[in-house]
Formats: structure tokens, C-alpha cells, sequence
């Protein structure tokens, strides 16, 4: 299974903006939420479902300026039980800028929310 997902560098995605550093490219933050966004849409889960991230492993090897569009890749490697891990990587128009391992859980919407939600009023 593969799931894709692409952006064009703004200024409100750049490490500038998103205060991950000083410059007006791409953020790493912002291509972590691609990769993220590729495995999601990797997926087909029944309603009732979802899927969210627990581990990321990434780097980053390259900068990519305002006006360029990026494209993520995901592709589902290992399925245990409800965990899922995907390769993931990330190019704009020169080549790859970005690869790791993605991992995923597979939860039930309402149980998970609930969860949630009780953890929270106890704070």
C-alpha cells in the first residue's frame, strides 16, 4: 500500500515561519506533517477508525526554497496487529530531500477519544 501527499513551499510552511529555525525554506516540521499525511492517505479504515502516529525517524538532507513543490511518499513495509510501519520519504522538483520510517497505530475512534478526553480532565 502507498499513500501520497504533496504542498508547495509558502512562507507560512518555512523554518522561519514555524520556528524551526531562521531561514525561508522548507521546514522540517512541515515535512514531517507530509510524510505523515502520505501514510494516512495510505490507508483504508473501516468507519469507526483511525490511524495515529506514534513514531517518526526522519532526516532531512536537503532545503528547498519558496515556490518549489514537494511530494511525499509513503509505503506501508510491516503490518503487527494494529501497528503499521511505512517508509517514508519527501522530494521537491531536484530529487529527494527527506526519508525515514513512519510508524502507525490502528484505533477506535470513540474508545480513543474517551480515553483521551478522561486523561485530560484529570490534569
Amino acid at each position: 500500500m502507498r499513500g501520497y501527499a504533496e504542498t508547495n513551499v509558502t512562507f507560512s510552511n518555512t523554518a522561519k515561519s514555524m520556528g524551526s529555525g531562521n531561514l525561508e525554506v522548507f521546514a522540517t516540521p512541515a515535512m514531517v506533517a507530509l510524510m505523515e499525511q502520505a501514510a494516512v492517505n495510505a490507508l483504508e479504515l473501516p468507519e469507526g477508525q483511525s490511524s495515529v502516529g506514534t513514531s517518526l525517524t526522519i532526516n532531512h538532507i536537503a532545503a528547498t526554497t519558496i515556490g518549489v513543490k514537494i511530494t511525499a511518499t509513503a509505503e506501508l513495509i510491516e503490518i503487527d496487529r494494529r501497528r503499521l510501519v511505512f517508509t517514508v520519504e519527501a522530494s521537491d522538483e531536484a530529487g529527494q530531500i527527506g526519508a525515514g520510517k513512519h510508524e502507525r497505530f490502528i484505533i477506535d475512534i470513540e474508545p480513543f477519544l474517551n480515553k483521551a478526553q478522561k486523561r485530560n480532565r484529570e490534569i
